[in-house]
């Protein structure tokens, strides 16, 4: 009997020694890497870092009882998203992510379970299906306008012709809110408004107040990996995060209980925006399908996943366009060619405009919105690449590095957006994971329609419409990335003078 179980044993022993952890520095006991993360600040580059010095593609960094597995090959980041998409379909638990989505209501944020499927089904049938991007058309495209407007009045009144100065990062961010604004809750602006079709301080306060919650929503923070010091909010982000919550609650919850009170007073025939749909929607037994908890933290979800990456995008883009005048005039003629310069361009022109979706492409490659995507955790334990993977496991590929692999792209640091013209149509999704722009897989972001859409008219109409340049007193654009995130490090400040007809820039 023993005899018969030892080949049993050592068939056992002899698997549990092929699969063994990635890669990674010695943890300590108990907190792990904890001390080499908070001596090594911002965690993102000393995690690249370490990865660069360890010559790997995949990693694994305890820290406290957590094992964090970075990746930044395409091959193996298909592994995770498509073969073995439903071991990683979770997302882990912190105290930014608890308070954003107000314990776990809404989709993105929220672990596998019963309430994400409720809420991505509601959010890919209600919101953002193909029928209802179709019927908010004319809601984009007042923000589309106005964008033109707004950016036409900061530069049309300079003598001599020599343009206005334009912040680029502002004007890109508030196009973004401009538009979400109009799709949940019909209104551009939360107070009286500019006549200039700039944003108020409502608006200002506004997008700050997203910005500050994508900034913490994911930072690595101790208190994540170490349960027991989670009250202590020793970093600050919570204290941050629930500032920025307080001021969003602010705008949007009067509107909101508003809003029911009208439908439960008098049902509407129609709805008129997003805020309408989720209200009416009703189960099986005609009773509400959403509390008002879950309509607001979704509504909060729906403004996270919309602002940073069409902005983010065109403001990097633009800078290394500037630099780069060919790539400027290659797009404006790419532009003039197919719409002209007796009209604006449209969400229907966009499709034909593959060296513009080029440039956009580009800038999701090489400027990704964040050095990581959220972490996809792991249900159980698995194998991947000869390498175990344990359960609960945070898997973070690295926007950053999957876009600059050497391995995979040629000339991976420089922005040339003719690498991507190999196809007839080009597309602002990467399914194979060369880089991340909307992910893919069961955690892929749900509105990958709209943020395709919304960042081909952010380009399309602002290289169409003006002719851009550095500021005078400025030879070349600074491309330095921001200490902190991989931002740029400044907002880009450039020169704009219209190069339509005047009476296109009117709403």
């Amino acid at each position: 009997m023993v005899t018969a179980l030892i080949p049993n044993l050592i068939q056992k022993y002899s698997r549990k020694q092929k699969s063994k952890l990635p890669p990674g520095p010695k943890p300590w006991p108990i907190v792990g890497n904890l001390p080499e993360m908070l001596s090594n600040k911002p965690a993102h580059q000393w995690i690249h870092n370490l990865m660069k010095e360890m010559n790997t593609e995949i990693a694994c960094i305890r820290l406290g009882n957590t094992y964090v597995i970075p990746v930044i090959c395409p091959t193996i980041a298909r592994v995770f998203l498509r073969e073995q998409d439903a071991i990683f379909a979770s997302r882990s638990l912190t105290t930014c992510t608890d308070l954003v989505s107000s314990g776990y209501l809404t989709t993105i944020l929220v672990p596998f379970g019963d309430q994400w499927k409720k809420m991505k089904k509601t959010l890919s049938n209600a919101l953002l299906s193909s029928h209802q991007l179709l019927r908010f058309h004319d809601k984009r495209n007042e923000e589309a306008d106005n964008l033109m407007f707004y950016v036409y009045n900061k530069c049309k009144n300079v003598n001599d012709g020599v343009g206005g100065l334009v912040n680029i990062r502002s004007v890109a961010r508030h196009y973004s809110g401009n538009v979400i604004r109009k799709l949940v809750f019909n209104t551009r602006y939360f107070g009286k408004g500019m006549k200039d079709g700039e944003p108020g301080f409502e608006e200002v306060e506004h997008v700050d107040s997203i910005f500050v919650l994508l900034r913490y929503l994911y930072a690595f923070s101790v208190s994540d990996y170490m349960p027991c010091l989670r009250g202590l909010d020793l970093d600050g982000h919570q204290k941050k995060v629930k500032e920025a919550l307080r001021v969003i609650k602010k705008y949007h919850d009067p509107i909101v209980e508003e809003r029911i009170k009208q439908w439960n007073d008098t049902p509407k025939v129609d709805e008129e925006d997003w805020l309408d749909i989720l209200i009416s929607l009703k189960d099986a037994n005609n009773k509400p399908s959403l509390t008002l908890e879950e309509i607001n933290a979704q509504i909060i979800d729906l403004l996270i996943a919309t602002v940073d990456n069409p902005s983010n995008a065109f403001e990097w883009a633009l800078a290394e366009m500037i630099n780069q005048p060919k790539l400027l005039q290659r797009a404006t003629e790419e532009l003039d060619s197919v719409v002209g310069k007796e009209r604006l361009v449209q969400e229907s022109d966009v499709p034909k405009l593959n060296y513009v979706k080029a440039c956009a492409r580009e800038a999701f490659r090489l400027h990704p919105m964040a050095p990581f995507n959220p972490p996809h955790v792991s249900l159980s334990d698995t194998t991947v690449g000869n390498y175990f993977i344990p359960k609960g496991s945070h898997v973070i590929l690295s926007r950053k590095e999957l876009g600059r692999n050497p391995k995979v792209w040629n000339e991976p640091h420089k922005f040339k957006p003719e690498r991507h013209l190999n196809v007839s149509n080009v597309v602002l999704t990467e399914p194979n994971l060369r880089f991340i722009s909307f992910s893919t897989g069961m955690r892929s972001c749900p509105g990958v329609m709209l943020g395709t859409t919304m960042t081909g008219m952010l380009f399309a109409r602002l290289l169409h419409g003006f002719t851009w340049s550095a500021p005078f007193n400025v030879s070349t654009i600074n491309l330095t990335e921001s200490k902190d995130d991989i931002s740029l490090a400044e907002p880009l400040v450039a020169v704009a003078k219209p190069r339509l007809a005047p009476q296109l820039y009117q709403l």
